[in-house]
């Protein structure tokens, strides 16, 4: 007899339980969203077209920052506080995948054990697999079937492994780096890229002997974005301080997004930055459905191994090669 359990639900059932805010039905939904089938890709295709207008009402937030930095502890003070607020709050978070064996440890849940037992919080966790930028490839999906279960705000958790962390920005409404003091890298080029895209900085673990130097490097990051150009909505970057273990500076936190919200709206910024997401969007299936059909083209195949094995005996050099397979 077939175990009903692995039967994927049909279309109508994802989409009554997405209205009703089931969790179960969500999380399900997002696994079928990650599912290489194409059936399942089918199905989700029609899913997210069912469910579109009821997407877009939700405050998007992309949270990252550097190992060590405290990620999970803050999200779940942050989301803590959310939901006191009266928020249903989706976290969003992604694990780092072996590069040798595909596989994530997928541990956030037991990192946020408080919030994940909040019945006004949904926590999913999803592999960073190869999508670069710190994001899985799916988070766009979920982040509009989160939206579309009527939650109020969603939080994208990215791996936080470097400059690639950027990709975040492109997906979120208001992108937050936290950082720590005393690493000895307060000031350090690398992290110029995404200190440029950040919205707000907060640097994190402010507290016990840790508090002078947090404050120190607080004002050292604000000097430092003095040299940096202006945000392109007009928006003045803040750098705040706060302990997520001690709960301390979160509600400030939550009310700089809320002022950064309102008043950008009011102008249109985040309609506009929407838009411009869509876009870029667009452009990055394209670019992978053109990949996906030319790798997978047969004649293609034996061609690029032909090509391949002159390449790699110093035969034909790269340029020609990438030519005659256009040619």
């Amino acid at each position: 007899m077939k175990d009903r359990s692995t039967k994927r639900p049909s279309l109508d059932e994802l989409t009554r339980g997405i209205d009703q805010s089931d969790r179960m039905v969500l999380s399900r939904a997002i696994t079928i969203l990650e599912s290489k089938l194409a059936s399942d890709q089918q199905l989700a295709m029609k899913l997210l077209d069912s469910l579109m207008h009821k997407t877009g009402k939700s405050v998007r937030i992309g949270i990252t920052g550097v190992p060590g930095v405290g990620k999970s502890t803050f999200i779940e003070s942050f989301g803590t506080h959310l939901t006191t607020l009266g928020k249903k709050l989706a976290v969003l978070s992604i694990d780092p995948s072996s590069s040798l064996t595909k596989g994530s440890i997928l541990g956030d849940k037991t990192r946020m054990t408080h919030l994940s037992q909040n019945s006004n919080a949904f926590i999913r966790p999803s592999p960073a697999g190869t999508s670069l930028g710190g994001v899985a490839q799916k988070t766009r999906e979920s982040i509009l079937l989160c939206e579309a279960a009527g939650f109020d705000v969603i939080l994208i958790e990215t791996v936080g492994v470097g400059q690639s962390e950027t990709a975040v920005r492109d997906m979120v409404d208001f992108f937050l780096l936290l950082m720590i003091a005393g690493g000895g890298d307060e000031l350090q080029g690398i992290k110029r890229g995404i200190m440029e895209m950040a919205d707000a900085l907060v640097i994190n673990k402010a507290d016990g002997n840790n508090l002078k130097p947090a404050n120190q490097a607080r004002k050292a990051y604000e000097n430092a974005l003095h040299l940096f150009p202006p945000h392109e909505s007009g928006w003045v970057v803040p750098v705040k301080t706060c302990s997520a273990i001690k709960n301390e500076g979160i509600p400030e936190i939550w009310t700089t997004i809320e002022t950064y919200m309102s008043s950008l709206s009011e102008r249109g910024f985040i309609t506009k930055q929407r838009e411009a997401q869509n876009v870029k969007w667009l452009h990055e299936l394209i670019r992978a459905r053109l990949e996906t059909d030319f790798f997978g083209d047969p004649a293609m195949k034996d061609k690029i191994t032909q090509v391949t094995k002159k390449v790699a005996a110093g035969e034909l050099g790269v340029r020609h090669a990438v030519n005659s397979l256009f040619s």
